[in-house]
Formats: structure tokens, C-alpha cells, sequence
């Protein structure tokens, strides 16, 4: 009886390590994605459909591109990055934590003022357009404009239209583009500034009106694999995400398409 026991316990640690190699297999076998914040309506559903065509995983990290950027430099673990501007890829870049001939810019976007739903009225945005009389007492979420893409984009259009210096006291910075997105939908904000695409994210916003393109510059979305990227389907994913079946996930909510 003794050594009946003695082999079932062996038997059950070999099932036990069988398993445990199983799944730890699988976990590499994982595309591991680092992506702008307001790529995650678009990119879970075109991942859908990648491991629905492959049978292979891609897991996502969403945040700003500037906190994402910053986990890759100190170490983390992943193999693809989509920064929402080429200023972060282009720091990956220069400290060779990208393998460049893999990179392609694969997106573009515009920005918008957003209101909430129930208070949304059309404001013009020209020249000199009076927002910090809209915004009254209250606060203008955009994403931090030192490091969030967004809040770049958004900074620069409104010194562009001349309008920067009249509100500058009145930012509430966010740590992404999707949480500045939720101080309005909360109302916490009157208004906010984000990206075309986070609209579609929120039932609680409206756009009250959007910035004209030359008021910024280009909103690009670059993708690229990053150096330490062992994973052989990450040049099959690129690829899948330039071709056209994951291209109308992104026209979905409102990217556009960079060749």
C-alpha cells in the first residue's frame, strides 16, 4: 500500500509538471502588445480576429504611449509597440529598443472638443474662439501635454489658434487620453480634448467640435517590434494589422489608414 501511494503522489507531480509546462508554453506562445490608450476599441477587435484566423494570442497593455514607452526602456517584457505620435518611437528608436526595419506607420486620427452628451452645443473652432469663456469655471481634460500624445496634439492647436494662454490654468491633465475622456463623461469636466476615435469608446460624450487638421501636426501612429521580441508570429501580426481584413476594425471608429 505504501509504495501504491508512493507512485500515485509520483504520477500526480509528473501530471503536475506536464501541466504546468503546458500552459507555460502557451503563455509564450502569446503576442505580447504594447498600445496607445486609444487604440483599444479597434485593436481588441481586430485581435479577435487574428486569433480567430491563427489560433494565436495577442494580449494587450493600453496606456499613454509616453508610460508605455517608459516600461519598454526600463525592461518590460513585449513584442510590439503602437505609440500614438513618432516622438516615442522615435526615443525607443534611438535607444535601439526597436527593430527598425520592422517599422511602419500604420495609423492616423484627428482631435476633437467633447462635451457631455446631454449638454453638448456645436462650438467653431477658429482663430481666437473664445473656450476659456465656454469652459466658465469648470476644467479642459486633455491628456498631460508634456508627455500624452494627445495632450501634445491638443496643446499645440490651441497655441495655434491663440487660445493656449487663456486656458493654460484651466487643464486638468490625465494620465491617458481615455481617462481625460472619463472626467467628462463623469463631469468632472465641461469639455475635454481627445482623439476622434475615443468617441466611440464613450456613450457618455458627444463632439461639440473638431480642430482643423493644419492646427497640429499629423497624428500618426507608428507600430514597430521591439528588439528583445523572440516571438516568431510577431512579423505575421504586423502584417495582419496592415492588411485589409483588420483595416475596417479601425475605420470602425474613425482612424484612418497610412500606406
Amino acid at each position: 500500500m505504501h509504495n501504491r501511494r508512493h507512485w500515485m503522489k509520483l504520477a500526480a507531480v509528473a501530471v503536475s509538471a506536464l501541466w504546468l509546462g503546458a500552459t507555460a508554453g502557451f503563455a509564450a506562445d502569446k503576442i505580447t502588445v504594447f498600445a496607445a490608450a486609444s487604440m483599444k476599441n479597434a485593436l481588441d477587435a481586430a485581435n479577435a480576429e487574428w486569433a480567430k484566423e491563427s489560433g494565436k494570442e495577442a494580449v494587450v497593455s493600453y496606456a499613454a504611449s509616453s508610460a508605455l514607452a517608459k516600461q519598454i526602456e526600463g525592461g518590460a517584457p513585449a513584442d510590439v509597440f503602437i505609440s500614438a505620435d513618432l516622438d516615442w518611437m522615435d526615443y525607443l528608436a534611438k535607444k535601439n529598443l526597436i527593430k527598425e526595419d520592422t517599422r511602419s506607420n500604420l495609423l492616423g486620427n484627428s482631435i476633437v472638443l467633447v462635451a457631455a452628451k446631454d449638454k453638448v452645443k456645436p462650438v467653431d473652432i477658429k482663430q481666437g474662439f473664445d473656450l476659456a469663456g465656454l469652459i466658465g469655471d469648470g476644467k479642459l481634460a486633455m491628456g498631460e501635454v508634456k508627455s500624452v500624445p494627445a495632450g501634445k496634439y491638443g496643446k499645440a492647436a490651441l497655441e495655434k489658434l491663440g487660445v493656449w494662454a487663456s486656458v493654460e490654468g484651466k487643464v486638468a491633465g490625465a494620465e491617458s487620453v481615455r481617462a481625460a475622456l472619463a472626467l467628462v463623461s463623469r463631469g468632472e469636466a465641461p469639455f475635454g480634448i481627445v482623439y476622434k476615435t475615443d468617441v466611440n469608446a464613450d456613450p457618455g460624450v458627444a463632439v461639440a467640435g473638431t480642430f482643423p487638421a493644419d492646427s497640429h501636426p499629423p497624428i500618426t501612429y507608428p507600430i514597430a517590434i521591439l528588439s528583445e521580441s523572440k516571438n516568431a508570429d510577431t512579423a505575421a501580426y504586423l502584417e495582419f494589422l496592415k492588411s485589409e481584413k483588420a483595416a475596417r476594425f479601425f475605420t470602425e471608429q474613425g482612424f484612418t489608414i497610412l500606406k
